[in-house]
């Protein structure tokens, strides 16, 4: 698995043989798309990847203003996953100082 592939996997938390919907139209996405083209550096960060079918990849790649729309879906998607992270990392501190 390459590594941009791992990233994705990992922040949103699925499994290899996880369904993954395409961020855009909800079918079975089959590509991590970079945002940005790939580049020396390798900007495989999370906000920069964003899960695809290959109809939407294609138009991604081929479209500016539909990758440009794929950016701010993907950002308010990550966006979700960090304040539902947040609110956990809220409530377990929470209950720690309810043990103690």
């Amino acid at each position: 698995m390459q590594n941009h592939t791992k990233v994705y996997m990992n922040f949103f938390g699925h499994g290899e043989q996880d369904f993954i919907p395409c961020e855009m139209c909800g079918s079975r996405a089959v590509d991590i798309h970079h945002i940005e083209k790939r580049n020396k550096t390798k900007n495989d960060f999370i906000e920069n990847l964003v899960g695809l079918c290959r109809d939407c990849h294609i138009k991604a790649e081929s479209d500016s203003c539909f990758n440009s729309y794929c950016r701010i879906q993907h950002l308010e998607l990550v966006c979700v996953q960090v304040y539902a992270l947040i609110d956990l990392n809220k409530k377990l501190n929470e209950n720690r100082k309810q043990i103690n």
